[in-house]
């Protein structure tokens, strides 16, 4: 959650509009950054990976995240998203009930591990441009669509 990047997503054709809105990125563990973060925040997307690790190393992130909420009286929305998932795996099945006990909302879409996400970071493209209609380019439609849901 700490503002390492900063990217205006509002003005790129590929991406559903989301009225202008401002998207941060970075290390949970960076607390300071994650406190100023979450004071700006209107709605935090905690992504975790299907691993014992991430699940645990959210745990300082969740707690920041409750507060905020507590102190806006509910006003900041905050969901993980599951990343990189790996089908038909046993952790891919539990981590949904691992992070149920940290009782923030776990969004449906999954962004599954795919070549293509490193590639085209590595490129400075978006799958969005390089598979338009690809099953990556659907997942973030998809994420796109439930944060959407969110914030309105």
């Amino acid at each position: 959650m700490a503002s390492a990047a900063i990217a205006d997503f509002s003005r790129s054709s590929k991406l559903p509009p989301l009225g202008g809105r401002v998207f941060t990125d970075g290390a949970p563990q960076a607390h300071d950054l994650a406190v100023s973060a979450l004071k700006a925040a209107h709605c935090v997307l905690i992504p975790v990976q299907p691993s014992p690790y991430d699940i645990w190393a959210t745990a300082d992130l969740v707690d920041l995240v409750k507060q905020r909420i507590e102190l806006t009286e509910g006003q900041l929305k905050a969901a993980f998203v599951i990343s990189r998932a790996i089908r038909n795996t046993k952790l891919g099945q539990e981590v949904t009930e691992a992070l149920a006990e940290y009782a923030l909302p776990i969004l449906s879409v999954r962004i599954m591990q795919r070549v293509l996400y490193p590639t085209t970071a590595a490129t400075g493209t978006t799958v969005l441009d390089v598979e338009p209609q690809g099953e990556a380019a659907k997942e973030i439609r998809a994420l796109m669509h439930e944060l959407k849901a969110i914030l309105n």
